[in-house]
């Protein structure tokens, strides 16, 4: 005899883990602390990159006056200064890191709860089926 209660809830169940239930069953498979730890050291490596592409960028927009100003300059406060931007974009971009993947570890732990609440609800339909 099909029970439509546990149907419905087994359809449920089953469209989550298709759509986002994989994504976070995999974040709830770290702790906290590792998580957002991995993911703000792998922003912060993307940052690097991005900084060091638009340095790159902004000397090759204007080499030429880059190549006159560069004897003219002392290169230790350029290097400073450079440094200091350097420190800036990476302590921002990690910040912000940091509020974005606690939010999405935060929001995929109560969605996790939620899924493995209907599970015990799944459990006992089938005991209260199996007991009839």
């Amino acid at each position: 005899m099909l029970n439509e209660e546990r149907i419905k809830l087994m359809t449920r169940m089953a469209s989550y883990e298709e759509r986002e239930g994989k994504k976070n069953l995999a974040i709830g498979s770290y702790f906290r602390s590792d998580y957002i730890s991995l993911q703000v050291l792998k922003s912060v490596i993307c940052a690097t990159i991005t900084f060091a592409i638009l340095c790159g960028a902004a000397v090759l927009y204007d080499f030429e006056l880059f190549m006159q100003d560069i004897y003219k300059e002392d290169l230790l406060i350029s290097g400073k200064k450079i440094l200091i931007f350097y420190v800036a974009f990476i302590a921002i971009y990690a910040v912000i890191s940091y509020i974005v993947y606690s939010y999405r570890y935060n929001r995929a732990k109560k969605s996790l709860r939620q899924y493995y609440s209907n599970l015990k609800q799944l459990s006992v339909l089938y005991e209260e089926e199996s007991r009839k």
